[in-house]
Formats: C-alpha cells, structure tokens, sequence
C-alpha cells in the first residue's frame, strides 16, 4: 500500500463522517463549522492512481458568476 493511502482513506472517511453528523437532528453545527475546514487541510496528497494523468484540477468551465 502506498504510503498515504491510508491517510487519504481515514481523513476521507472522517469527512464523511462529520457531513452525516452535521444533519442529524441537534447536531452541534459550530464544531461541523469549526472542525470541517481543518479536517480538509490536512488531506494528504491523493494516492496514486486517484485521477487521470494530465489531471489538472484548476483547469475546467469557468463557474457562472465567477472571473471568466
């Protein structure tokens, strides 16, 4: 297994984790605001294999009401 598949896999899991928690009913929304931003930065860099070659994430339609 490549070094941070691992990683990838358990931060992915526990963003997942926290969006099915954010709509439970009585779910403490400021700690989903204040823990989900941290949880995304610390994303490692996808394991190999993840996207296509040539995959550039920044190249793509530009998004309506945003700099064309």
């Amino acid at each position: 297994m490549c070094p941070n598949c691992e990683d990838f896999a358990r931060t992915v899991l526990l963003l997942g984790q926290l969006a099915l928690y954010a709509d439970t009913a009585g779910a403490d929304l400021a700690f989903v605001e204040a823990l989900s931003p941290s949880l995304a930065a610390s994303l490692p860099e996808p394991p190999p294999g993840t996207f296509p070659p040539g995959y550039d994430p920044g190249d793509g339609p530009a998004y309506p009401g945003g700099d064309s």
